[in-house]
């Protein structure tokens, strides 16, 4: 048996809860350490970068200590909100708008079923008052009266709820396919229109060979430019953050620690689609494990 006190205390826990969630994403939000976590596509676009630690501060890497960010930090939803669904994709991504849809969703289903329920529903288990001539130990609220436990067995007013079942069925299916279907929609769209990232694509090759005269970048671009001339755009030369901190140490051997460097050609397909190839020079691995140079010789450019 459940009171309007029952109810009302539910309510009340669930909108607590969601409001403490809230809360805790936006102070989240706004930390240094989980800058990475929240935006991590305008970190891979370049348009954001790690914040800066102030002097003196080693907390401030952890902890946001402007403390005007914090009587601000929910200002955030009301432009989110007046965003277009093109405007929340190109900013937010495909996931958050699909996200924010489910609320749309779950109003398209559930108001129009309460209003069914309010109209159809309650007042055939109103007027039927079974519960009043039941035996005098029992005990019901006035909620009690709004359900189906009012009516009266065997009663014609049942039909009513099998009808308006296969009504509630029916619209939700009806509404989460069309849903589905537009969601399906945009993501095919989005994937059309979205131009594909370079490093989408990685191919490792070990055992590059070294030429006289020549550096490893400048074997990597001539091979690439004579058997690939159509396809290839240019390379990218990386070093491993731990080989690149001990070849700045004073009396080694820088070049031993070059020879580790990693190449990155890039190329363009058939479909004027852009791909990267990831080569890796590593002397001390054997080329029977891994391709070498003279496997790529090819005229079509690795997939």
């Amino acid at each position: 048996m459940a009171t309007l006190e029952d109810l009302g205390v539910s309510a009340a826990i669930n909108i607590i809860s969601a409001f403490a969630f809230l809360l805790a994403f936006a102070f989240l939000r706004i930390q240094p350490i989980n800058d990475r976590v929240y935006f991590p596509k305008w970190y891979l676009m370049g348009s954001r970068r790690s914040p800066g630690r102030p002097r003196g501060r080693a907390v401030a890497k952890f902890v946001n200590t402007n403390f005007r960010t914090y009587l601000t930090f929910l200002i955030w939803m009301p432009q989110a909100l007046r965003m277009s669904q093109a405007e929340l994709i190109d900013h937010a991504g495909l996931d958050s708008a699909v996200y924010l849809r489910i609320y749309i969703v779950g109003l398209k289903i559930f108001l129009p079923l309460m209003v069914l329920a309010i109209v159809v529903l309650v007042p055939f288990n109103v007027s039927n008052g079974t519960l009043s001539f039941l035996s005098k130990d029992l005990v019901f609220s006035n909620i009690d009266k709004l359900s189906i436990s009012n009516v009266q067995p065997r009663s014609q007013k049942s039909w009513a709820h099998i009808i308006m079942q296969y009504v509630f069925t029916f619209w939700t299916c009806y509404v989460l396919y069309n849903e589905y279907d537009n969601v399906a929609f945009m993501r095919l769209h989005f994937l059309a229109s979205k131009h594909r990232r370079v490093d989408q694509f990685t191919v490792v090759v070990r055992n590059i060979p070294p030429a006289s005269g020549h550096t490893i970048s400048e074997n990597v671009d001539q091979f690439f430019q004579t058997n690939h001339p159509d396809h290839y755009i240019g390379h990218q030369e990386a070093m491993a953050k731990d080989k690149l901190e001990r070849a700045s140490e004073p009396n080694l051997n820088i070049k031993a620690y070059l020879a580790d460097a990693y190449l990155h050609p890039i190329f363009q397909s058939f479909e004027d689609d852009v791909e990267m190839g990831e080569v890796r020079v590593d002397k001390g691995q054997s080329s029977m494990t891994t391709p070498s140079m003279s496997e790529l010789s090819s005229p079509s450019p690795p997939h």
